[in-house]
């Protein structure tokens, strides 16, 4: 049952069981689907497309206009998919002519005071937490662990099953399968434990171990590790997304911790 107080527009999109707070205030060119509940004080503006099933919690502001100069208004939007939780104070920037909107895929949690800015791009099954800063153009993959009041550098790159300790500066790109940490931010070894959990095996995690020895622990030029990655390991899909990934890093990869 929604409240007597929301503002609903009269042309939003509202699926079926949409519950709605006290004091929210949805606008004419929003999608709402199936069963999502909104709490009180939630500014839902033009351009938001939300799933089925998904939580809003009070005072988020989802789809604001891009906190970013360039923007002059163009019309773009911010999508967020199914089954995902957004807690209280969380804020969702739309896109820019750069991209045209800004994404945040399915069963994902936004922690409190979250920011997600203009044309980000972030996977299915991803937990962000509290305060974090995520600025323009940031992508982030699959099953990824951002941990609190950690910052992000715009157009930086996290790559899939990821751990991000909490309080970091992100300023490289991090890639898949580990855990970055320290300050500056360092690779800190595989997310074994996170790995583990989606089904990866001992096997499969030795390969991810030596793969990342050569990269972050001899001190080689990353040229010079990823032909020898290519060359000496078999081809698997989880070498060649990380070989992948590291090649097409713009601003470079995180710091190595050397043995």
């Amino acid at each position: 049952m929604n409240s007597k107080s929301a503002i609903i527009g009269k042309k939003a999109q509202l699926g079926i069981n949409v519950r709605i707070g006290s004091f929210t205030t949805i606008e004419d060119d929003v999608v709402i689907g199936d069963n999502t509940w909104i709490g009180n004080n939630v500014n839902i503006l033009n351009g938001a497309r939300i799933g089925k099933n998904c939580q809003i919690f009070h005072n988020s502001v989802l789809s604001g206009i891009p906190q970013d100069l360039k923007y002059k208004g163009e019309y773009t939007t911010a999508e967020i998919g199914d089954h995902t939780v957004i807690r209280e104070f969380v804020t969702v920037n739309k896109g820019t002519k750069s991209k045209g909107k800004t994404t945040i895929g399915t069963n994902n949690l936004l922690m409190a005071n979250t920011h997600i800015g203009h044309d980000c791009s972030i996977g299915d099954y991803c937990i962000i937490g509290f305060s974090v800063g995520m600025s323009g153009e940031v992508t982030v993959g699959d099953w990824v662990n951002i941990s609190g009041l950690t910052g992000i550098h715009q157009f930086s790159n996290i790559g899939d099953h990821c751990m991000v300790g909490g309080l970091s500066k992100i300023v490289k790109d991090i890639p898949p399968y580990v855990i970055a940490a320290r300050e500056p931010l360092k690779y800190q070894g595989i997310n074994v434990i996170g790995l583990k959990r989606r089904g990866f095996d001992s096997e499969k995690i030795d390969e991810l171990k030596e793969i990342y020895r050569i990269i972050f622990q001899q001190n080689k030029n990353t040229r010079i590790a990823l032909d020898y990655i290519s060359n000496n390991f078999k081809q698997t899909a989880e070498r060649d997304v990380i070989l992948s990934f590291v090649e097409k890093s713009a601003r470079g990869i995180i710091k190595g911790c050397y043995s």
